[in-house]
């Protein structure tokens, strides 16, 4: 029978040990059959027998029973490495991005209907003026607002403080997940590429020109079905050297700091620690791509 263990040999399986002519069933809790497939995954020996090995063996009655406890293991080491994941690689950073765009949504549309409901009671109002040095168009629109804009206006500030203060932490979060990607890259622009590619394991496996495009998806999308200019740059654009570059520089900026994150983001994911080396030699390639002509 295919998979049949050999008479002279022990063979290792999810629900025990068989060989020669004796058997070891292993023990029927769930938690242990977990642990036991991921130790055997780790020496590389997880293999799935025939059912009526293990029928044999006494692990089990029948093949419903055989599939519903390899089933049940399954699905508690599932469990593990998904919270495994969660916590080594996110560290929540990917959450408080999403959350800071979310803020950001809430934020600009409130704006725009404070506006309207402004200029409907003041038509001679107009955002387009000139605001005074170190106000915003909250603040100006609460000096002569009504009573009922004005509070709304009031909670509006305080999403925008609270925005504030979220961008510095998920900065300093970044900086603890992302020591290398932050350093090259910034914390803001490490933590938007990793939460566009849907985690930091994601984007430590992903080549440096899928990196290079990250969050220009509207663009891609439209080169792929329309034929237009492919995009030079995604999220890095907001890299002051990327922005900063003449424009007939940005691509190869673009590219070169990809190239250099696609590495640090490994050094992060593997290492866990900033190496001060490569972020030397990383930021001179950076710089030099900007000065060549």
């Amino acid at each position: 029978m295919s998979g049949e263990p050999s008479y002279c040999t022990m063979e290792s399986y999810w629900f025990g040990d068989v060989g020669c002519q004796a058997c070891e069933p292993a023990p029927g809790d769930p938690g242990l059959l977990a642990e036991r497939i991921e130790l055997l995954a780790g020496r590389g020996d997880a293999r799935i027998p025939d059912w009526r090995i293990a029928v044999r063996c006494g692990a089990v009655r029948s093949r419903t029973e055989y599939l519903e406890r390899l089933r049940d293991a399954a699905l508690i080491l599932a469990e593990r490495n998904l919270e495994q994941i969660l916590q080594t690689e996110h560290s929540g950073l990917v959450q408080m991005v999403r959350m800071l765009d979310q803020l950001d949504e809430a934020i600009n549309l409130l704006t725009e209907r404070a506006v309207e409901w402004h200029r409907a009671t003041r038509p001679g109002f107009s955002r387009k003026r000139t605001l005074p040095a170190g106000r915003s168009l909250i603040a100006l629109m609460r000096q002569d607002a009504d009573e009922d804009l004005a509070g709304l206006l009031e909670e509006i500030e305080r999403m925008r403080d609270q925005r504030s203060l979220l961008m510095k932490q998920v900065s300093r979060r970044a900086e603890e997940v992302l020591p290398n990607c932050s350093a090259l890259a910034g914390g803001l622009v490490a933590a938007r590429l990793a939460a566009e590619a849907g985690g930091i394991r994601e984007l430590a496996v992903m080549p440096a020109a899928s990196l290079q495009v990250l969050g220009a998806k509207t663009a891609l999308f439209s080169h792929l079905s329309t034929g237009t200019p492919p995009p030079k740059h995604g999220i890095v654009y907001q890299h002051g050297r990327v922005h900063g570059a003449r424009r007939e520089n940005r691509g190869r900026v673009a590219r070169t700091l990809s190239a250099k994150l696609a590495i640090a983001v490994r050094i992060d994911y593997y290492r866990k620690c900033a190496d001060r080396e490569f972020l030397q030699n990383a930021t001179e390639a950076v710089r030099r791509a900007g000065r060549r002509e």
